[in-house]
């Protein structure tokens, strides 16, 4: 997998996801095998980059290249200054969000409201990938609404545009994230296309990983949901593809000790207060499903504190680890009853 100048190591991208995909959480899941990782969505408006949460989103200190930067707007020429402003920052490819289905996202006609008019979509593309000397990509979907499935026509705009490869979810926006995710229509749009293709929606195991890549014909596969709580499912999914067999599961000392690097990691970014609350999220997902973990989540939202929070973890994988060496995840039935 290749985007302009930058050879990845392999064909795992982590998704950008808003409040998910930090500089902590896109370090993490690199180092524990995915070969690219694209940042969160930042905004094309220009009064917004002096805010705190624009300037963490911008904030790529010590991440391994290539840096990829995801803007989102309507307006081409905002969106070309968007770009020209991260490239300055130290962004290495800029990526353009056409795919985003948040309500607040398209009501100012950006993200996946953009596929509803396929001039506007030229513009932007012409206007940032002339703005930059860096490899522009593109994250999409099928289209705004099922039945009005417009996109092998924008692919043919991206390529035609100069873009350098396109990310496709495999649903419209009317789908949000409901349904299957329709690879039968990315292997077409891949079989239309010079460009790189990755694959995005509903792969959450190897297996499904290997399936994806050979049904589509995409160069490489975009994962996001999956990731959230697991990180290390790149590696998973990387031993998958090379020898056709599993790992083991974690050790729990080893996601003990992870959690808490990333949490450290976290908390130095964000802030204390910032911090901790948005903690608790990522602490749930690595929890989900463990022995126990309803009982120490209802706990940890109770605490408005890094160090208490950081305790509370400490305490529960060391329990945890008294019960097995290994990572075990509880079936639904027992999980109801934890």
């Amino acid at each position: 997998m290749r985007i302009g100048p930058y050879q990845l190591r392999n064909r795992l991208i982590v998704a950008p996801m808003a409040g998910v995909t930090d500089r902590p959480f896109r370090m993490l899941c690199k180092r524990l095998g995915a070969g690219h990782a694209v940042s969160e969505m930042i905004t094309s408006n220009a009064m917004l980059y002096g805010s705190n949460k624009t300037r963490r989103r911008a904030n790529f200190d010590g991440e391994l290249a290539p840096v990829a930067v995801q803007i989102a707007g309507s307006d081409p020429a905002q969106m070309a200054e968007a770009a020209r402003h991260n490239v300055a920052a130290g962004a290495q490819i800029i990526d353009i969000n056409m795919g985003c289905p948040a309500k607040k996202v398209c009501n100012v006609l950006a993200g996946s409201a953009l596929l509803q008019d396929e001039d506007r979509v030229a513009r932007i593309l012409e206007a940032v990938v002339s703005a930059v000397d860096v490899p522009v990509t593109l994250k999409t979907r099928l289209g705004f609404r099922n039945g009005e499935e417009n996109i092998l026509r924008v692919a043919q705009l991206a390529e035609q545009t100069g873009i350098a490869a396109l990310a496709l979810h495999g649903r419209t926006r009317e789908d949000m994230y409901n349904g299957a995710a329709r690879y039968e229509l990315i292997a077409e749009v891949k079989r239309s296309l010079r460009i790189p293709v990755v694959a995005n929606g509903d792969i959450t195991t190897p297996e499904k990983a290997r399936a994806v890549l050979q049904q589509t014909g995409a160069d490489a596969v975009m994962i996001g949901r999956a990731a959230q709580g697991r990180p290390w499912i790149f590696r998973e999914i990387d031993h998958f593809l090379a020898t056709g067999e599993h790992l083991p599961p974690p050790k729990v000392s080893e996601i003990h000790a992870i959690l808490m690097e990333h949490l450290q990691d976290h908390y130095a970014f964000h802030g204390e207060y910032s911090g901790c609350r948005i903690a608790r999220k990522h602490i749930a997902w690595y929890t989900n499903g463990l022995r126990g973990s309803n009982e120490f989540r209802q706990r940890m939202y109770q605490l408005d504190s890094t160090t208490e929070q950081l305790a509370a973890v400490d305490a529960y994988f060391k329990q945890l680890a008294l019960q097995g060496e290994r990572l075990v995840y509880q079936d639904e039935t027992a999980l109801a009853a934890a």
